[in-house]
């Protein structure tokens, strides 16, 4: 009898034992499917997003920017009901969460800013919310100005002009048991106020925007790839200025070593709530000497 029990338990630990390895190999079966419909979405994706970033139409840009996010998100939405995942897109802030109950993150509340910041633009995208301002492409990248408030930063009422740039060259490096995605998107910006003459009343320059978010994903799981978000805040201009012509320089290398240098300008009639009242002094002002033709082009017509 004993002879048999040993026979039995022999067979059952076989049989578990097949049971284990058919449930291992069907999980690791079922992650590779997960990984590899992953990858197709995204590969799907980068096949049409050239040419939403090349494309030089502003308004066939627009009209198609909806359904072409549209055809993203119900394909990440089908992945996500299909394989599983978090359909909330809240992760990283469950992460900061445990991070902070257990006391091991100094810069939790930093990270849930930028968290709430690429939280904000993703919503948008993904709800078809998604209505830039402005808009342009040059050399394959394209830059659009998602919005441009009034708001308070610190107590003082100041331009905030919020930016999406499309298309900026990047890199996933292998670091051992981390991988880290390296973008490179550098920017140099030049703001010239003029009267309704235009006559040059002052410039503002920036380099790279506040509050720069290079590799969305990081934050939000899903964003769509290759964007990088950032914003300037201005101060309140003079209550003469009455044009403003914003060039944007952005310089992008990609991993072969070739560099992108794309140019974009934006001029636009500034909107009253963007001045100060009269007599108000434009903070931060400093003065320079410039070329007469420079700051007045009427009295360069006439020299010629």
């Amino acid at each position: 009898m004993k002879r048999y029990f040993g026979v039995i338990v022999l067979i059952a630990g076989v049989l578990l034992a097949a049971v284990m390895s058919y449930r291992t190999a069907s999980g690791k079966a079922r992650e590779a499917q997960r990984e590899a419909d992953a990858q197709r979405i995204q590969a799907e994706y980068l096949e049409r997003v050239g040419w939403m970033r090349a494309n030089p139409d502003e308004a066939s840009y627009r009209e198609e920017l909806k359904p072409f996010l549209k055809t993203y998100f119900d394909q990440v939405d089908e992945h996500l009901t299909q394989f599983g995942g978090n359909k909330q897109f809240d992760g990283y802030l469950q992460e900061l969460e445990k991070r902070a109950e257990g006391g091991k993150d100094d810069r939790a509340a930093d990270r849930k800013a930028f968290y709430e910041y690429t939280r904000k633009v993703f919503d948008s995208l993904r709800e078809g919310r998604y209505r830039p301002v402005w808009t342009a492409t040059d050399k394959g990248m394209r830059l659009d100005v998602v919005s441009s408030d009034v708001v308070m930063v610190m107590g003082k009422p100041q331009v905030r002009l919020q930016l999406v740039l499309w298309g900026a060259q990047r890199m996933l490096k292998d670091e051992g048991k981390v991988k880290k995605m390296l973008t490179s998107a550098s920017f140099n910006t030049v703001w010239k106020l003029t009267d309704a003459k235009g006559k040059l009343l002052g410039e503002m320059r920036g380099g790279d925007p506040s509050m720069k978010v290079d590799f969305p994903e990081r934050y939000v799981a899903w964003f769509p790839p290759q964007m990088v978000l950032g914003h300037y805040d201005l101060d309140l201009m003079p209550s003469e200025v009455a044009k403003l012509e914003m060039t944007i320089n952005v310089s992008s290398r990609a991993a072969s070593g070739g560099d992108a240098n794309a140019n974009y300008v934006w001029k636009l009639d500034v909107p009253s709530d963007w001045k100060l009242g009269a007599g108000e002094t434009w903070e931060g002002a400093t003065q320079e000497e410039r070329p007469e033709e420079e700051i007045d082009p009427s009295k360069s017509a006439k020299n010629e």
